[in-house]
């Protein structure tokens, strides 16, 4: 909070030092959720503008990570709202095109975003969930928020959290189960 008060006394170093403190993490849920890597820095960079605008309204009632995650997280599900109506790649093609490197990254037993193809591949089999699905995994396995942490950004209770959680690796298990079966063929 006192980061804010300088922020808001109009210490331009202190909003520059909240922006590399949190920078990372927004640009990688942005990508997460975006799938593209360009389009992640420019909402990144949208997100900060409009924390910056907003910033009078904020009332210390949850973390600064938090307010910022919410931001994010509404203002790409936002431009994926938008996007929707545009051509995406099917599952069908994805498998077909990146079947077979999905296949041995999840059957390998290394971190499987060890490489910026991984990763890649990750967003883009992830892409394929719907947008909230996506954005409780990214928050969850990707960027290690607690129940809680995940209540405050999203908005809802505890119990909401565990039940949208469990619905979306359901999801993810669902769609990746002949992967997940196929050593034993």
């Amino acid at each position: 909070m006192v980061l804010v008060q300088r922020i808001l006394s109009g210490d331009q170093a202190a909003y520059a030092d909240l922006v590399r403190a949190h920078q990372v993490r927004l640009l990688r849920l942005c990508a997460s959720l975006l799938g593209d890597a360009t389009l992640a820095e420019d909402a990144a960079q949208e997100v900060f503008f409009k924390a910056y605008q907003a910033l009078p309204s904020f009332r210390g009632r949850s973390s600064v990570s938090t307010w910022l995650y919410r931001i994010a997280s509404n203002h790409c599900l936002d431009l994926l709202r938008k996007r929707r109506r545009e051509r995406t790649e099917s599952w069908d093609a994805f498998i077909e095109a990146s079947g077979e490197q999905l296949h041995e990254l999840l059957a390998d037993s290394r971190d499987p975003a060890d490489t910026v193809a991984d990763r890649e591949l990750i967003q883009r089999a992830l892409a394929h969930l719907p947008p909230d699905y996506r954005l409780i995994l990214t928050l969850r396995e990707i960027e290690g928020l607690s129940y809680d942490e995940l209540a405050g950004t999203l908005q809802c209770s505890l119990d909401a959290v565990k039940a949208r959680l469990r619905r979306a690796r359901q999801e993810l298990l669902e769609r990746l189960r002949h992967f997940l079966s196929a050593g034993s063929v």
